[in-house]
């Protein structure tokens, strides 16, 4: 008989086999594969739409509500800082090293432990969907995305991303700003042109130096970082032109659109987003998922980075084993005890979730 033990170590025995598969943004296809593969061994019927892969529970009944355990299988490029083989899933100290393994293999694990632990069971008072997804790290639109009007209607989510454990109930919208700052080229030599560069940079010390006005108690403040910047063509020519781009990072009391206007409306640059679909979101504290994991000594807090939470119509929790704070880094790794207590976290919080479903 499947035991929670035996999810554990099969879990973890794919989680290797990921982190030794390359697996960027937009390349998936390998590591879909796994997946995919995975699921069907174990039992599972399992539907793929281009990389990404989700199963739905054996006795799944659609008079009941749904949650979703979802999490992605991209990860980012190994940074020029790696002392190991980003894709050489080495276990030493209790770590479990290699790229993917805390962004977000750990939680992407013990999501899918915790789903064939849940899959058999004819007493749920809810239906549970696994999403193994892809594009996360690029905001992709061929990622949770693509896939959401094939899950069919879902109550609530569970977002696997390196928390802690602890539940993020609140996270920050992401708007990714390119501005064009336009002047008049001139010999550098002479009192001639009109500098873009310096149009640009009067843009980037309102950006620095200016303070939104509303701050959320879970989020704190809105937050502008200008993270590139590119002009000119020789040392002798006043430029024309300036391209710089603005991270911006929005919390629950602006729209991105209101916040996009703020800043036009204070800059000289075109500014064009590449995207306003990454939402600041919340879930209420009170929703009974987040009520489950309180019951569980979980602490709720607001998170300053995005993730496909952002992409969802519904609440959505996000939690998981590991810590952001490796996230993308070199020599990332993740503990093989927050995966094992992780899934523990995880069957504890669903069994806390239907109980509170059935008092209402």
């Amino acid at each position: 008989m499947n035991t929670k033990e035996f999810w554990q170590s099969e879990v973890i025995h794919l989680l290797k086999k990921l982190i030794s598969t390359p697996s960027m943004s937009r390349e998936e296809e390998q590591t879909g594969d796994l997946i995919e593969s995975f699921l069907r061994t174990h039992g599972c019927s399992a539907h793929r739409k281009k990389h990404n892969i989700w199963a739905r529970n054996r006795y799944f009944d659609e008079n009941k509500p749904v949650l979703l355990l979802n999490s992605h299988h991209d990860t980012v490029k190994p940074n020029q800082g790696y002392t190991r083989d980003p894709f050489n899933p080495v276990i030493e100290d209790g770590k479990l090293f290699g790229l993917g393994s805390n962004d977000a293999g750990g939680a992407l694990a013990s999501l899918l432990a915790t789903f064939l632990c849940f899959y058999n069971r004819q007493d749920l008072p809810f239906n549970l969907i696994y999403a193994a997804t892809a594009e996360e790290e690029i905001s992709g639109r061929d990622g949770i995305e693509l896939i959401l009007p094939d899950l069919g209607p879902v109550c609530c989510a569970i977002v696997g991303e390196p928390t802690q454990m602890q539940m993020a109930i609140a996270e920050k919208g992401l708007m990714v700003l390119d501005g064009i700052a336009e002047g008049r080229s001139g010999h550098a030599a002479r009192e001639e042109g009109e500098s873009a560069l310096y149009k640009a940079l009067d843009d980037i010390a309102w950006i620095r130096g200016y303070r939104f006005e509303k701050n959320s108690d879970l989020l704190g403040p809105v937050k502008m970082s200008v993270t590139i910047i590119n002009a000119g063509t020789q040392h002798n020519v006043v430029p024309d032109k300036c391209a710089y781009t603005v991270d911006v990072r929005v919390n629950e009391c602006y729209t991105l659109e209101e916040v996009l206007d703020i800043i036009g409306a204070n800059t000289s640059a075109h500014l064009t987003p590449r995207s306003l679909r990454m939402r600041s979101s919340v879930i209420s504290p009170e929703h009974p998922l987040v009520q489950a994991g309180i019951s569980l000594g979980r602490t709720c807090y607001g998170s300053p980075t995005t993730s496909d939470k952002a992409l969802m119509p519904f609440p959505a929790l996000k939690m998981g084993p590991g810590d952001s704070a490796r996230s993308h880094t070199a020599d990332e790794y993740i503990y093989l005890g927050e995966i094992t207590s992780g899934i523990d976290m995880y069957i504890n919080l669903l069994e806390k979730f239907g109980q509170n479903l059935v008092k209402l």
